[in-house]
């Protein structure tokens, strides 16, 4: 899956926590992508069995959609930590960057990542 898929899905999954229900006009709003390049990636996610749309407009997330955006979020929320943490850098710049970083890195690297922040809990608390 391309970044722009999984970037899709996160934010699926962050809008339906926010505000229990997702909208294509939702996503377009929080992205600040284009209504019609938003239902183009839906008919995309669609089609691969990552969501399914309601007749009423409401997007859901499939078992696999979910289960996706849900590790692409762990991700970024472990990278965001790291970055905090053992880069000292800004919430902002941590945010911006882990949002990058959380497409491209190896699962092996993500694991050591979590690996060496487990082991290093007591000093991040």
């Amino acid at each position: 899956m391309h970044e722009s898929g999984e970037n899709y899905l996160e934010t699926i999954l962050m809008i339906k926590a926010k505000k229990g229900s997702v909208r294509s006009v939702d996503i377009a709003r929080e992205l600040n992508f284009s209504k019609p390049s938003v239902s183009r990636a839906m008919s995309i996610l669609r089609e691969n069995g990552y969501i399914v749309m309601a007749p009423s407009g409401e997007i859901n997330l499939t078992d696999s959609g979910k289960e996706k955006a849900e590790e692409i979020y762990r991700r970024h929320c472990l990278l965001t930590v790291f970055l905090k943490k053992v880069a000292g850098v800004s919430e902002e710049v941590a945010e911006e960057n882990a949002c990058r970083m959380e497409h491209i890195l190896d699962q092996e690297v993500v694991d050591g990542i979590s690996k060496f922040m487990d082991s290093n809990r007591s000093d991040f608390i």
